[in-house]
């Protein structure tokens, strides 16, 4: 197996790379593009792998799980293909001859490791891809990739200078949870009152039907508005003083929440 590495900057477009890990897998990505060989990406969910072969080949992707349409692919005479998930083949040895048979150059990626031998059967070269909380320089840039993504889908080019800071970073599904964090943040910044009040109502009827459901659900609006005043004023006193409520109550109602909805006191 042949292991390619890089030192020098190199930047692209879609797949986001300024860490040292997405500059190697980068570069052994342009060095690919000359090279008639098979490889697989490989890496977690959501780090960019499917990004990353596309930009080796522009050709169609296929999953491995659709096994039947892959073989059809195959035999079509298409010279090039990327095949996501190829730990979901259901016959290595079917795909190994259809491949042969036709002389298919592949590209294809993985979440996970794959059968003994296979590796070896098919491929010449590896590209692994570590988490994105490996890949910490990688994150900010695509959080600003991410804005300017919502800004074309909604509309609202003058949302588009939210602060990282505001943003609640997930990262434990990669590039997917990230975004998701990055949408849900700029969505909030583009709501209004209305916004909210229709998705808590929604929320809200779908749950209702009890007697005792009043107080059962006081928490949506109790346990915001005490964080929000932790973050906004600093202490229990402060927030009594600013609420106009009674800090024995407001001490109530932190200890009753404090635990199941962490109430940092």
């Amino acid at each position: 197996m042949v292991t390619l590495m890089v030192a020098d900057v190199v930047e692209h477009a879609s797949f986001i790379a300024y860490s040292r890990a997405s500059l190697e897998a980068l570069k052994s990505a342009n060095l690919l593009k000359a090279l008639n060989v098979n490889a697989l990406i490989s890496g977690e969910n959501g780090v960019g792998k499917t990004t990353l072969a596309s930009h080796i080949l522009s050709v169609p992707i296929v999953s491995g799980e659709s096994f039947d349409e892959l073989l059809t692919m195959i035999s079509a005479g298409f010279p090039d293909l990327i095949i996501k998930d190829f730990h979901k083949i259901q016959s290595y040895k079917r795909l190994k001859n259809a491949l042969d048979l036709h002389k298919t150059r592949v590209i294809a990626t993985a979440d996970c490791a794959l059968p003994p031998g296979v590796f070896d059967d098919f491929f010449s070269l590896n590209i692994l891809i570590p988490p994105l909380s490996e890949r910490c320089e990688d994150i900010e840039p695509l959080v600003q990739k991410f804005l300017k993504e919502a800004s074309d889908v909604f509309g609202t080019k003058e949302l588009k200078k939210i602060a990282s800071k505001d943003i609640v970073l997930d990262l434990s599904q990669n590039g997917y949870s990230l975004k998701r964090s990055v949408f849900s943040a700029y969505i909030m910044n583009f709501w209004g009152e209305n916004e909210i009040m229709m998705v808590l109502e929604k929320f809200l009827y779908n749950k209702i039907g009890g007697r005792s459901d009043y107080r059962e659900f006081l928490h949506l609006f109790d346990v915001p508005i005490i964080r929000a005043g932790y973050a906004k004023f600093g202490s229990q006193l402060a927030i009594s003083e600013k609420f106009g409520l009674n800090r024995n109550t407001l001490r109530k109602k932190i200890n009753e929440y404090k635990t199941k909805y962490t109430i940092e006191i």
